[in-house]
């Protein structure tokens, strides 16, 4: 018998049907934080706390929360049309949304393809990549290169060119013909580096030993992430891209970075593209795009790549490819005013501007106790706590929660804090966000 549409049974404090995920469920059904409001750079608790934002979100509310124009776009773009296919119809929004994001990307760079999410992109890039080849006669370039430690979403492809060991331990085997690169984090080498680490351009050689191994005409595309943030915010050291880039083009492998994370003003650039001055094939985005207002997600393809497809595949589809919500409406709304935010108020340039002062501000906490090192790049940082032996992650964990009950949301991965704060933030949020990062680690054991 059908259970009959109704939410009269609801129950406010029933926290049992929501499987949670990256959660533990048990631990956090025992002791719940919920979010119930927010605005500028605070959530509200549901106990009537104000929560700093030191983690913009998830990484991706970069403009802060609840900002007008863009929740006035929303509201009218869902007054005026919800939703059009992109299966032969569309809207003029998507195009109009396409030229401002091609506006910002390096030059080439042009073509976009929308998707809802991160993992979507990273996904909608590597198939891109293999299809490419094949169009052009090379079918047995097929091989996809990741790297350790890095992170590319929770679709089956971004898991299998993934490289966090959590993330793919669960699963087995994903994808075949999937190698990766050693991570560029050496802490011996790199500890407490200022921006980017001296030592370890010649990580990016290690490709010419995949190539060897494999050789270059089955390889399709290489990924990572130019500065590899859901890990612990490994930045990348000098030269090391731009080695990695020459490696590429040397094989004719196209290089996909992922710019889920460093897109829209991460790093005070449009793109860490820019910042690093390294050109991919493909990127990819989300998060930034819309500031997390409305979920959507984007890849940007070279000129070459695009025009690969439009010449050489018959008449009719050219790209079996794509989904019901691709450049859904309210998205649309929601990314084209986020990008006039961006403008109007400058936030790149404003990111540019506080990055020296959040740089000292977070290298300050060197030299309290369990604090193993400090990595910075534009407005990122990542606090690497030393391990507890036989507990590796627990107390990473209990300063998330200790922060958020002194009133901060941060990240965590392991033992590694991360702080990623909105675009929008003060000098006085970042003094703030260190001294309560401090008092945290120093309440632990």
């Amino acid at each position: 018998m059908n259970k009959p549409v109704t939410t009269a049974n609801v129950q406010p404090n029933d926290l049992s049907q929501f499987w949670m995920p990256f959660t533990s469920n048990r631990e956090f059904k025992a002791a719940p934080r919920l979010l119930v409001s927010a605005k500028g750079m605070y959530y509200k608790s549901h106990d009537g706390r104000d929560i700093l934002d030191g983690s913009a979100g998830l990484w991706c509310v970069n403009i802060g929360h609840g900002h007008p124009h863009v929740l006035e776009a929303i509201k009218a773009q869902a007054d005026t049309l919800q939703f059009t296919p992109s299966f032969q119809f569309s809207q003029p929004l998507s195009f109009e949304l396409a030229q401002k994001i091609a506006a910002l990307t390096p030059e080439g760079m042009d073509r976009i393809f929308y998707t809802n999410s991160g993992s979507e992109a990273v996904d909608t890039a590597l198939k891109i990549a293999l299809a490419y080849h094949r169009i052009r006669g090379e079918a047995s370039r097929t091989r996809l290169i990741g790297r350790a430690r890095g992170y590319h979403g929770v679709g089956f492809g971004g898991i299998s060119v993934g490289g966090i060991p959590s993330n793919r331990k669960f699963y087995g085997p994903l994808i075949n013909g999937v190698d990766h690169l050693p991570h560029t984090h050496n802490l011996e080498k790199q500890a407490f580096t200022k921006g980017q680490p001296e030592w370890g351009a010649h990580l990016a050689d290690d490709l010419e030993n995949l190539v060897a191994l494999h050789d270059p005409s089955t390889i399709a595309a290489v990924i990572v992430e130019p500065m590899a943030g859901s890990t612990g915010v490994l930045v990348p050291p000098k030269g090391y891209l731009e080695r990695l880039r020459a490696i590429t083009k040397k094989y004719g492998i196209l290089l996909i970075f992922d710019e889920v994370i460093t897109g829209f003003g991460r790093l005070g650039r449009s793109f860490a593209a820019e910042y690093f001055g390294v050109t991919p094939d493909m990127m990819t985005m989300a998060k930034g795009l819309t500031s997390g207002y409305v979920p959507m997600g984007a890849v940007a393809t070279d000129n070459k790549i695009y025009q690969a497809f439009m010449d050489e595949s018959p008449d009719g589809i050219e790209l079996f490819h794509g989904y019901t919500y691709s450049a859904h409406p309210l998205a649309c709304a929601a990314a084209m005013a986020t990008l006039e935010v961006y403008q109007d108020e400058g936030l790149f340039q404003r990111a540019a501007d506080i990055s020296p002062y959040w740089q000292d501000a977070v290298h300050s906490i060197r030299g309290l106790p369990n604090v193993i090192d400090i990595r910075n790049i534009g407005l990122v940082a990542g606090i690497e706590l030393a391990p507890r032996e036989g507990a590796p992650g627990k107390r990473g964990m209990e300063a998330c929660v200790k922060a958020y009950e002194a009133g901060l949301m941060v990240r965590v991965t392991g033992d590694i804090i991360a702080l990623s704060p909105p675009l929008v933030l003060e000098k006085e949020h970042i003094d703030k966000m260190v001294e309560i990062t401090s008092d945290v680690i120093r309440a632990l054991d």
